[in-house]
């Protein structure tokens, strides 16, 4: 089945993007889904409840994570990848490995989504290039995994000296200028402004999801991923819950997930695909509304 990658990117209701994380590590499901009919299933499932699209990760980016090896992260996406495409699901992969990149859109998925912008590993956005049919997540970061290769940021990467919203969207568009000169088309790009990701608070994130309007200014597709962040949790303690669980903060998610429909977000990704697809509608209905 050939899906249309045009219409994907350029979308105009709000997506819905279900988390596949096939990890040890993952701060909410690791271990879950190692096993590769689990990871099948729990994909096939998202795609039940709603998901537009499933974003298979197999290497943790939560604070302190350590990398897995290169041949573990191919086994890992290519099952998965080898189990859904059949299925008809259009797959996303969470990678910062040009290899595993090249490897996983030869065998059917269509979208990388590099949480480090290109930055980890120069050769994704190349990678990306050749497969012109594909698209690219670029998302704003600025600390790397325990034990990488590269350069190392400052060791305080939340410091934003000019305001986290001036200073993520100035290097975020510095990210995706030396992604175009790899030879990625613009059609190809998607932006991520990366809540959570060298963004610990509550001061952090929200300036950047008030902020909605700035980055689908740039004329890029955006996606917000805010599911079971550490922020979110700390924003319901704020509030007066005590001792927030999953489940309170896939409630607040899904709140977050209406607001960034009714804001004009590309998608959002989440881990309870079916709470976000509701509150999704009712953002995108509202928009529709709104823009009437």
């Amino acid at each position: 089945m050939t899906i249309d990658m045009k219409s994907i990117h350029d979308s105009d209701r709000t997506l819905v993007m279900g988390v596949l994380n096939i990890t040890e590590d993952s701060s909410s499901d690791g271990g879950l889904w190692l096993d590769p009919a689990k990871a099948k299933a729990h994909g096939e499932a998202m795609m039940k409840d709603g998901a537009d699209i499933i974003d298979i990760g197999a290497e943790s980016t939560r604070p302190g994570s350590k990398r897995v090896s290169e041949e573990d992260e191919l086994t890992r996406v290519l099952g998965a990848v080898d189990a859904l495409i059949p299925e008809g699901a259009v797959l996303s992969i969470d990678t910062t490995r040009a290899s595993v990149a090249r490897m996983a859109l030869e065998h059917g998925a269509q979208i990388i989504n590099d949480v480090s912008g290109g930055r980890l590993d120069r050769e994704v956005p190349h990678v990306v290039a050749e497969h012109a049919e594909s698209l690219y997540i670029v998302q704003h970061w600025r600390g790397w995994l325990a034990g990488s290769a590269g350069d190392v940021p400052d060791a305080d990467t939340s410091v934003y000296a000019n305001g986290v919203v001036d200073d993520v969207y100035d290097e975020l568009m510095k990210q995706v200028d030396d992604v175009l000169q790899a030879g990625v088309s613009p059609s190809q790009i998607i932006i991520d402004p990366g809540l959570g990701f060298s963004k610990p608070s509550v001061e952090h994130n929200f300036p950047l999801m008030v902020a909605l309007e700035r980055f689908n200014a740039t004329g890029y597709p955006v996606l917000i991923g805010a599911s079971r962040k550490r922020f979110v949790g700390a924003a319901l303690a704020d509030a007066g819950i005590d001792e927030p669980d999953m489940d309170s903060k896939d409630n607040a998610t899904a709140a977050i997930s209406a607001l960034c429909a009714e804001h004009g977000v590309w998608a959002v990704r989440v881990h309870d695909v079916e709470k976000s697809r509701d509150a999704v509608a009712i953002g995108n209905a509202w928009r529709a509304f709104a823009n009437d």
